[in-house]
């Protein structure tokens, strides 16, 4: 297994906030990296569909104004990754970009991996 390590997170955003989002998630990457991501992607769905027993969009409860991102930011490990991750919260730019969000923290989900092929 790779020492690498990948946190990631899907949330819905509201299509009206999209630009919204894509400054946030900018200056989420830049506060990310600054603080030992490798690497941050972000994504906007294209093509997912709801499914008979869970999707991405069911996963989020979507609703007809909104559309799934879904983003990732990889680490050298998990202790690397729980480091920055107090360093982010601790940071002042992350309290005050938390102050107006463009997604709804009650839907989003997050989650972290060790990776296991590839990188």
């Amino acid at each position: 297994m790779s020492e690498k390590y990948v946190d990631s997170f899907v949330m819905p955003v509201s299509k009206s906030k999209l630009e919204d989002y894509k400054k946030f998630a900018e200056k989420m990457a830049m506060l990310a990296r600054k603080h030992g991501a490798l690497e941050y992607v972000n994504c906007i769905a294209d093509d997912v569909k709801p499914g008979s027993e869970t999707s991405f969009p069911q996963s989020v409860k979507l609703g007809e104004d909104e559309v799934v991102v879904m983003s990732w930011a990889v680490y050298k490990s998990r202790e690397d990754r729980d480091r920055a991750n107090k360093a982010i919260m601790a940071d002042d730019g992350f309290k005050e970009l938390s102050q107006n969000l463009p997604v709804d923290g009650k839907r989003m989900f997050t989650g972290g991996f060790a990776v296991l092929r590839g990188m």
